[in-house]
């Protein structure tokens, strides 16, 4: 039999709720919208009929409420791969592990986990202001690297083409990738485009963005573009997909990631209004989830 997990591990505060994102099992959904900004928490609630819990801790805002008779939960990560590693490892706590023994649960939960965020276009046609599905995420950041996890047949062989096309992975890095929840992915075809999400651990230099410092990939935005593996190719990137990907999958949930694109890295283009674009992509989306997201 396992033992009960340490204090030190799974960190409960004095009213029973997780230490980062500060919300105790009931105060979440089987739903989950996550988004980056803090501020844009609100504007995704504003769209509930009715809002149960409101919660806060550092970059961590959530609401949970319902759209009708569906329950949602929105909850804000901050930017980044890491911050991720602390979201879907708590999310999955919250459902999957029993607060007062501190045991794994015997039935697990699987949780529908669907990303709101904005990204930069990798591909001329894909302009500002529409809307990509992730159907992978490929993390140049090191996250999935700390944990043992496998890749299904398809991801192992995108990952290898991806790697000599790229070259990257005989440099300091060592990309991974794994899959959108098709179950999910499914109902976001319509007005959306799909593609592989490159995800990097920074916004400038891990970005191919030039102020002061050189690049140590001077031909990233090239290379990324130009990939291709049948029918899979490169749309866009941002900081959070893989992660979300790579936890959320390993743990047993659904994950899907959608981007309002703000950015065109090819034409240079950038929107004149990303935050009409995000209200678009939020409005368009959440009745998506309403009607088809069991």
């Amino acid at each position: 039999m396992s033992s009960p997990i340490a204090a030190s591990e799974l960190i409960i505060n004095n009213r029973g709720a997780i230490y980062h994102v500060n919300c105790r099992p009931e105060e979440i959904a089987g739903t989950i919208i996550t988004v980056g900004d803090p501020g844009r928490v609100k504007e995704v609630s504003k769209y509930f009929d009715t809002i149960e819990f409101k919660n806060e801790h550092r970059e961590f805002v959530t609401h949970t409420g319902f759209i009708g008779k569906k329950r949602l939960t929105c909850i804000s990560t901050g930017i980044g791969p890491d911050n991720i590693d602390i979201v879907l490892s708590e999310l999955d706590a919250l459902v999957n592990i029993n607060f007062e023994t501190r045991m794994i649960k015997e039935k697990l939960t699987a949780l529908n986990i669907i990303r709101f965020g904005t990204s930069g276009s990798l591909q001329k046609e894909i302009a500002v202001d529409s809307f990509v599905a992730s159907t992978h995420g490929l993390g140049l950041d090191n996250l999935m690297n700390f944990y043992r996890t496998q890749n299904n047949e398809e991801e192992k062989q995108l990952i290898q083409a991806f790697n000599t096309h790229t070259q990257l992975s005989h440099g300091n890095l060592s990309p991974y990738i794994y899959m959108a929840g098709v179950n999910l992915l499914k109902h976001f075809t319509k007005n959306y485009h799909q593609g592989i999400t490159v995800t990097c651990p920074g916004f400038f230099g891990p970005q191919g963005r030039i102020l002061r410092l050189g690049l140590a990939y001077p031909n990233l935005i090239d290379n990324l573009t130009s990939f291709n593996f049948g029918n899979h190719r490169i749309t866009n990137f941002e900081m959070e997909t893989s992660a979300i990907y790579g936890m959320g999958t390993s743990l047993g949930h659904y994950c899907i990631s959608l981007s309002a694109i703000v950015a065109n890295r090819i034409t240079k283009e950038f929107s004149k209004d990303g935050g009409l674009a995000v209200e678009n992509l939020i409005k368009h989306s959440l009745e998506i989830v309403e009607t088809k997201i069991g």
